[in-house]
């Protein structure tokens, strides 16, 4: 398979290379720049491969950017319907319905968010598609899905320096005392319940700041913000307050009448790598 061009991009500033661009602006994988560098994938506006990555570059030049093999190995389920929040050359932000995994736990398995995305990828001609982050199996909401590896690189790293905003809606049990508030407790493995976490001092730390949008009669409509991205996070957090998010049994939450729980992503905000723009995606 030859390769596929997946964007344009013009150089903001004159004294940088290629090498740098790659490398140090957009921190990409040694394994995918040595990879671009000998399918020479980098190419200037009349397709030419540019050769020579350490000269810097006029301000305004414009790169074509190619990747070789960069194919992801999901199948594709085209039965399922996919909502696109937002797509450019780099990203696609899409809604996973609550009740479907984001991703397949082992080869061949289907029937989860990326079997749907690679679908919608393949139909555009794609073959690449990687989540940039994750939402639980009963979580509905946004999920970030980075379409070359270089945006996979670059959006991995802004996940890990706590840079993507990330808003949560939850109806949780009771009426919560406290208009607003941040809980900072380390959350870690149940030994005794493998599926569960818990607060735990020998955990990893985790912050989540929260604001009260409306009480019910017996549930509060909570909004939270991530400041760090732990494996059942706000569900955690919030049962530990002793309001657990409403139908999620897992952690003493109230049952609901169709089994799911109330926990929606519904926002996303960054600075978009490629372009510099200030983003917000919402549902």
């Amino acid at each position: 398979m030859g390769n596929m061009t997946l964007f344009h991009y013009q150089t903001p500033a004159p004294d940088l290379t290629v090498e740098q661009l790659l490398k140090d602006k957009w921190q990409g994988g040694k394994k995918t720049v040595h990879l671009m560098r000998m399918s020479k994938s980098v190419l200037d506006a009349n397709n030419e491969p540019i050769d020579d990555w350490r000269t810097p570059l006029a301000a305004g030049t414009e790169l074509v950017f190619t990747f070789p093999e960069a194919i992801s190995t999901y199948l594709a389920d085209e039965q399922s319907a996919l909502t696109v929040l937002f797509e450019d050359e780099h990203i696609l932000a899409v809604v996973k319905p609550a009740g479907i995994a984001t991703h397949p736990d082992g080869p061949g398995e289907t029937g989860t968010l990326m079997n749907r995305v690679m679908a919608y990828v393949k139909k555009q001609g794609g073959n690449y598609a990687e989540h940039i982050h994750r939402l639980d199996k009963g979580t509905s909401g946004i999920v970030l899905i980075a379409k070359h590896p270089i945006a996979k690189s670059l959006f991995d790293r802004m996940i890990e320096q706590n840079v993507i905003t990330r808003t949560y809606i939850a109806e949780v049990d009771g009426h919560v005392k406290r208009p607003k508030g941040t809980i900072r407790l380390p959350i870690g493995r149940d030994r005794h319940h493998p599926a569960k976490r818990i607060v735990s001092t020998s955990g990893q730390s985790a912050v989540t700041n929260f604001r009260i949008i409306e009480r019910k009669e017996d549930t509060t409509i909570v909004e939270a913000e991530l400041e760090t991205g732990r494996t059942h996070q706000i569900r955690v957090h919030l049962s530990h307050l002793g309001h657990p998010v409403t139908g999620d049994t897992l952690y003493d939450g109230h049952a609901t009448e169709d089994g799911t729980y109330r926990l929606t992503a519904t926002a996303l905000a960054f600075v978009h790598p490629f372009t510099e723009q200030q983003m917000t995606i919402n549902i």
